[in-house]
């Protein structure tokens, strides 16, 4: 069995679409040898690279570490009024996001469904929040929807994101990501547009004077585009604060 073959198997038993990141942790089952080079992991996105630009090319690309089989027919975008489901999708996009910015990502929610037969435990590259702080902390800050960690030895949360889908949850994560305010932390509220008015008011309260301008809006249509657009081939988030 060939590499190709090998992915094209694991992905079948997947469902018809995997995550890189489960490429990687399964690829054994099907090619023992998959892992004796020390570049095994650039072997593997090789054989994907070179086989996504054959024009009979056995998969196809849906996400920025997402793979599918070529005839397999990709699960819609959930609607904004499926809070629920619209969460984990969004999380999963802050999580992929990050990825590809090159950040150790974490999610509080490993179970949620990302997309089609992709969860966001098989996304994140970090499966346990480090302790990096005092645990008492660590307790509020496990709970935050998404984390992108700067890949070091020391590893600190760079990036937050909280996913609110319902305003009445807008308090809570406002103060778990206030839990960061002595590392280097931006914070961003992912949210419905219509959420932006109580963002801003809240944000006016003193308790969140010395911090509120490490704190970004971005509504669903926003973010969902910059991941299409990356899906697509660009590099760039122009909200990202670098």
């Amino acid at each position: 069995m060939t590499k190709v073959e090998a992915i094209e198997q694991l992905i079948k038993e997947n469902g018809g679409c995997v995550s890189l990141k489960t490429i990687y942790d399964k690829i054994e089952k099907f090619y023992h040898d998959a892992k004796k080079s020390n570049e095994w992991e650039a072997g593997l996105r090789g054989v994907l690279y070179r086989e996504l630009k054959n024009p009979n090319s056995r998969f196809k690309k849906i996400g920025t570490s997402l793979y599918a089989l070529s005839d397999y027919k990709e699960e819609s975008k959930p609607e904004q009024k499926e809070t629920v489901r619209m969460h984990s999708y969004i999380e999963g996009i802050c999580v992929e996001l990050g990825n590809e910015k090159k950040f150790a990502t974490y999610t509080a929610d490993p179970s949620g469904k990302f997309r089609d037969n992709v969860f966001l435990k098989d996304v994140v590259s970090m499966q346990n929040l480090p302790n990096f702080t005092y645990n008492d902390i660590l307790q509020y800050v496990k709970r935050i929807d998404v984390l992108w960690f700067n890949n070091s030895k020391y590893a600190f949360p760079q990036y937050a994101f909280e996913v609110v889908d319902s305003i009445n949850t807008l308090n809570g994560a406002l103060n778990r990501c206030f839990q960061l305010q002595n590392f280097r932390t931006q914070f961003f509220i992912v949210a419905p547009e219509n959420h932006k008015q109580k963002f801003l008011q809240t944000l006016d309260l003193q308790i969140y004077e010395n911090c509120k301008d490490r704190f970004t809006f971005i509504n669903y249509d926003k973010i969902i585009e910059t991941y299409d657009i990356l899906v697509g081939g660009s590099k760039k988030i122009d909200w990202l604060k670098q």
